[in-house]
């Protein structure tokens, strides 16, 4: 049970109302599938999406090569001009390397005040990564303290065409209403946050990672901004791309404090599906790094490798008649943590749910529900 905040289900549907003019109540069985029709579509038009965003890569390698070391001469042989072992360019991006490595330090920071309503505060937020500053906005509740954590993760929109609010901006507002300290952090390379590298979208999680480190530490300053944020129950959801990338924080931090994850017509956490995908999507030679890996090496990057890590709850929500990403993925994630959870091996079982009639970005009834859904089950866990 929740502690200090009062997050009865009325109140969510009361200010979905306001929200999203009208909605319904549907109850999430744990490990099972349900099926919901659609209904009216709603008054806030969703983003639709089209594509998984790509990285900035090197030109060097080729599309199906793995850049090979180069073999250093013996000792006997060695030179001062003696060519060194050429890094391997993928060792880093493991789930193992990224497992391995450290994250955090600075500050997060109000930039100002978006919005002040009866319920709660949204504010534009920066914070750094990896030496990169990263925006987003933060809604907190009025009233109480120790609000558990929910960081809600945009899936793919142009950058060109991109707002920090809008692509979030419901599901963060429902989440507030029902008593969440509501972090959406814009990725890097989506203005106004800085640029960098992001090859398999590892770059976006790196950018979750360090904020939860963040969070971690600047919610014990007693007057910090981050104070009435509850550290020990942090929890994700994500959309399309961003579900993946949740998919990579679950797998790299394995953490008790990381209570949940709603994933929401989610990308695979196998690169070698995604990849498959995405060559039908473009022809960009912005991929050749990623196609370039080998198989051996994409399991190592990938976290579906790493399932059996997992110690959060996870719940699944995707339309049977996605046109965006593939429901198929949903359907076999949901089987593998269903069998992981049976032999022991994790400790809960998967929450799926399907959708009739609704398109990638959900609409109407069909919405409404998926949203009281996830509170739900954020709230039991």
């Amino acid at each position: 049970m929740r502690v200090g905040v009062v997050r009865g289900l009325s109140a969510v549907v009361c200010g979905l109302c306001v929200a999203l003019a009208g909605c319904g109540r549907a109850v999430v069985p744990v490990a099972t599938t349900a099926t919901v029709a659609t209904a009216a579509v709603a008054t806030t038009a969703p983003i639709e999406l089209s594509l998984t965003a790509l990285p900035t890569l090197p030109p060097t390698i080729a599309p199906t090569q793995t850049a090979a070391p180069t073999i250093a001469p013996s000792p006997d042989a060695a030179s001062p001009d003696a060519a060194s072992p050429t890094p391997d360019p993928y060792a880093e991006l493991t789930i193992d390397a990224l497992a391995a490595r450290s994250y955090g330090g600075g500050l997060l920071e109000i930039v100002e005040t978006l919005e002040q309503n009866d319920r709660f505060a949204r504010y534009l937020i920066k914070y750094p990564s990896d030496g990169l500053t990263i925006y987003g906005f933060m809604n907190v509740p009025n009233e109480g303290s120790r609000f558990p954590v929910a960081i809600v993760l945009h899936g793919y929109i142009d950058p060109a065409e991109y707002e920090v609010v809008p692509y979030t901006r419901r599901y963060a507002d429902a989440l507030a209403e029902a008593g969440y300290f509501v972090i959406h952090p814009n990725f890097r390379n989506y203005p106004p946050s800085d640029s960098g590298p992001d090859p398999f979208r590892i770059g976006y999680a790196i950018d979750v990672l360090n904020l939860i480190a963040i969070i971690r530490e600047q919610s014990q300053d007693p007057l910090g901004t981050l104070r009435r944020a509850d550290a020990d129950d942090i929890n994700l959801w994500g959309h399309s791309m961003g579900g993946g990338v949740a998919q990579r924080v679950l797998a790299v931090l394995p953490a008790p404090y990381l209570r949940a994850a709603v994933l929401y017509g989610s990308m695979s956490g196998d690169e070698a599906q995604n990849y498959g995908r995405i060559r039908g999507w473009t022809s960009d030679d912005r991929v050749r790094f990623e196609l370039g890996a080998s198989p051996e090496m994409l399991a190592a990057i990938s976290p579906a490798t790493y399932f059996d890590r997992l110690e959060a709850a996870v719940a699944i929500h995707h339309s049977e008649t996605d046109d965006v990403v593939p429901v198929a993925w949903s359907h076999a994630l949901c089987a593998r943590l269903e069998a992981l959870s049976a032999a022991g091996d994790i400790p809960y079982a998967p929450e799926c749910t399907f959708y009739d009639l609704q398109p990638h970005t959900f609409r109407g009834d069909g919405d409404l529900r998926f949203i009281e859904a996830a509170i739900e089950f954020f709230d039991r866990h």
